[in-house]
């Protein structure tokens, strides 16, 4: 594991990271974008056997607020355009710190796959392609009872022991996600005009048992952006690299295959 140090708005942020995956010269590269509630961690081996399979050099980090990057400063809330900033500011100072080249793959989950959808709008020769798991674009009722019951599991169950797992500091990491999206304001949070902007290649991947969104999210995404492909996992909930990780490392192959052009 290695530390990234940035300094943004006038604070020095540490973020930990770590590369997987094939060391070739020339191999492409795939920066995964965790979760709401995920961090470097969290993937467990998924980066590693998605960069196997893709013959790929994988970089894995945690943001700002979780894993072992700087916590949020206690008392702080984060702004209802919260993934705005990790797409415009964060992520390309990070990929700037770490020496990453010019257009990466980016794998996104979650809040993650929001995040890797601004990048890909806000710099379009930035990117190779976007792989957008159970991404959000909208907010959805679904999406607000799903993360009400984390608080309620957070305060009266287990939920805080098991992120302070993965999280130096797991109050961070729950109180900044949790806060933003219950916050009344973030209702109207919608990024479907940046996400028809994105103009490389998106594989867009959702569970049909998700309990955070609906097949309206990816369904949206290929009505506005011009080069979508859809793939819908059944008996699979919010978190396909854990439950169905097989069938959407095939899919997240095939795709990169066909849209670098290789499989031509």
């Amino acid at each position: 594991m290695s530390v990234a140090r940035l300094v943004l708005g006038g604070r020095e942020l540490s973020l930990e990271y770590e590369w997987v995956g094939s060391g070739a010269p020339g191999a492409p590269v795939v920066v995964f974008l965790h979760e709401g509630l995920g961090s470097r961690a969290m993937w467990r081996d998924f980066p590693a056997r998605q960069c196997a399979a893709l013959h790929a050099r994988g970089l894995v980090y945690s943001r700002p607020g979780y894993g072992g990057s700087t916590p949020k400063p206690p008392g702080e809330r984060w702004p209802v355009e919260f993934m705005h900033r990790q797409a415009y500011d964060v992520l390309p100072a990070f990929l700037a710190s770490v020496g990453a080249p010019a257009r990466p793959w980016l794998f996104g989950h979650s809040d993650g796959a929001s995040i890797a959808l601004l990048y890909a709008a806000k710099f379009p020769d930035g990117v190779a392609g976007v792989i957008a798991v159970a991404p959000h674009l909208f907010v959805e009722d679904v999406s607000v009872r799903s993360i009400e019951a984390a608080r309620v599991a957070y305060e009266t169950g287990d939920l805080r022991a098991r992120l302070g797992r993965y999280h130096d500091d797991p109050d961070s990491a729950f109180r900044g996600w949790n806060d933003a999206w219950l916050d009344p304001a973030f209702r109207a949070w919608n990024i479907e005009a940046e996400a028809a902007g994105v103009r490389c290649p998106v594989l867009a991947v959702q569970g049909v048992d998700d309990e955070y969104g609906t097949m309206a999210q990816v369904g949206r995404l290929a009505a506005l952006a011009p080069r979508v492909s859809l793939v819908k996992l059944a008996d699979c909930g919010h978190s396909p690299h854990r439950d169905q990780p097989r069938k959407l490392i095939d899919a997240v192959s095939a795709f990169v295959l066909r849209a670098s052009g290789a499989g031509r």
